[in-house]
């Protein structure tokens, strides 16, 4: 399985011909990742992990393309390419299914904290091919079962670096990637990631940065 990274939060994956797509927000390329995309996933619903116009384009340039997101996201969607509906599916956690070849399985159900006074919103995590685990904007960990690829949030209004290594620990995948790093300059970036790759390997974990454009094999 090809992955590529693109700005922020948002995932290409491809096998077989098939493309599947998490979280093309606001900051990221939307139009180079959702090209010729079979499927896209949503964690949440905030500009960042999804840009509503560019999706809504994406389903009108592409009859066969289908979204999956948690409820408000996908009624969201829905109000926005009507001429959509039926290719627009909510989701919950505890699920399995199907996306453009793609297995999916969903955890998790709610977004980290970021203040108390701020509501907090659904938010899913997925699983893909029993592969790459994308966790949206939580630390939530896959119950029952071993991840080879985790995609780690290494910056956000709602953790610290303490959570994001304790979060590494926790999967113990064997190679991690980061997301979640738009809001970093190099210098941030480079010092949490010095931290993730040197505790991440004492028990295990491999971690690797990408940047915006890059790719590699699952």
């Amino acid at each position: 399985m090809k992955l590529t990274k693109y700005t922020h939060a948002c995932i290409r994956l491809e096998k077989d011909g098939q493309v599947l797509v998490l979280d093309p927000g606001t900051f990221s390329e939307t139009g180079q990742a959702l090209d010729a995309a079979g499927a896209v996933l949503i964690t949440h619903e905030h500009d960042d992990h999804v840009d509503v116009p560019a999706v809504v384009s994406a389903l009108e340039g592409n009859a066969s393309l289908q979204v999956f997101a948690p409820a408000g996201v996908a009624a969201k969607l829905r109000s926005e390419a009507p001429f959509a509906d039926s290719r627009i599916q909510d989701v919950e956690p505890g699920s399995t299914f199907t996306a453009a070849g793609f297995e999916v399985r969903t955890f998790g159900g709610q977004h980290a904290l970021i203040h108390p006074q701020i509501p907090v919103v659904a938010n899913i995590g997925y699983l893909i091919d029993s592969n790459v685990y994308h966790p949206g904007d939580s630390f939530v960990i896959p119950d029952g079962l071993s991840v080879r690829t985790l995609l780690v949030p290494v910056h956000a209004p709602w953790n610290k670096v303490a959570e994001v290594v304790d979060f590494v620990i926790g999967v113990r995948a064997p190679k991690a990637f980061p997301i979640h790093d738009a809001l970093l300059n190099d210098t941030g970036l480079g010092l949490i990631e010095k931290h993730v790759k040197r505790l991440g390997a004492k028990y295990g974990t491999e971690y690797r940065h990408l940047s915006s454009g890059d790719s590699v094999e699952v």
